[in-house]
């Protein structure tokens, strides 16, 4: 899962990061507005940690933004999880109203952040931190072993990667410059037809029906079965 930091405090942002870091999670801390959206714009993300009081503006700006889907690559479903000093009923209530997952009030304890951040990963991903399923295909992540209807698939290194990578985002179009970055490194050329293979490969061995090409961006794997061909 990978989580994007919003937060300007030097010491609870690394403390966040390292936390985060421990439980196998890919974490991006930023700590302005701008960085932030620009982080959104070129490299996306699975959650959202936003804190409220920002060098740039408020942090419910972003909020906004991203639910009106006015961030580039983001759908306008990004799970957000405030985190604010801000402890009064009704700052609670503006940033739930304004389309926040949930609400953390600082100071927190990291054991209740990192319980918060598995439960918004299971809800919008159905991911536990070790199990994810997407209508009968199973990746297990300790083992690394991979079903489909209960048949073992076993892959390479890198189709394993790539897979994981999108059922973590499941019903996110994942473009192929962040694939080949993120599971495929030395291949990110636009003469690499490495990714197209792997990508082919892996789609003989689950079945067809799983993984989505969308023509021209990057491939997605649907929550729910897509009515066309993949």
């Amino acid at each position: 899962m990978k989580i994007l930091l919003i937060e300007d405090d030097l010491d609870l942002g690394n403390g966040v990061r390292i936390a985060l870091s421990e439980q196998g999670m890919e974490v991006v801390w930023v700590r302005t507005l701008d960085d932030a959206t620009r982080s959104l714009a070129h490299d996306g993300c699975d959650l959202v940690l936003l804190d409220l009081g920002l060098p740039d503006g408020d942090g419910l700006t972003l909020l906004g933004q991203l639910r009106r889907n006015k961030v580039p690559g983001d759908s306008g479903d990004l799970p957000v999880l405030i985190l604010s000093a801000r402890d009064t009923l009704d700052d609670r209530l503006s940033g739930l109203d304004g389309g926040a997952d949930d609400y953390l009030v600082k100071p927190f304890v990291l054991a209740e952040l990192l319980s918060r951040v598995r439960a918004l990963a299971r809800r919008s991903y159905g991911f536990d931190g070790e199990t994810i399923e997407v209508r009968g295909l199973v990746l297990h992540a300790p083992t690394r072993r991979v079903s489909v209807a209960g048949r073992t698939v076993e892959l390479t290194a890198s189709e394993y990667a790539l897979l994981k990578m999108l059922m973590m985002r499941t019903d996110r179009v994942l473009t192929r410059r962040v694939l080949e970055e993120q599971t495929l490194p030395g291949s990110q050329t636009n003469a690499s037809n490495t990714l197209d293979v792997h990508m082919a490969n892996l789609r003989r061995k689950i079945g067809e029906g799983y993984i989505r090409t969308v023509r021209g961006i990057g491939y997605v794997i649907d929550l729910q079965a897509p009515g066309g061909a993949a």
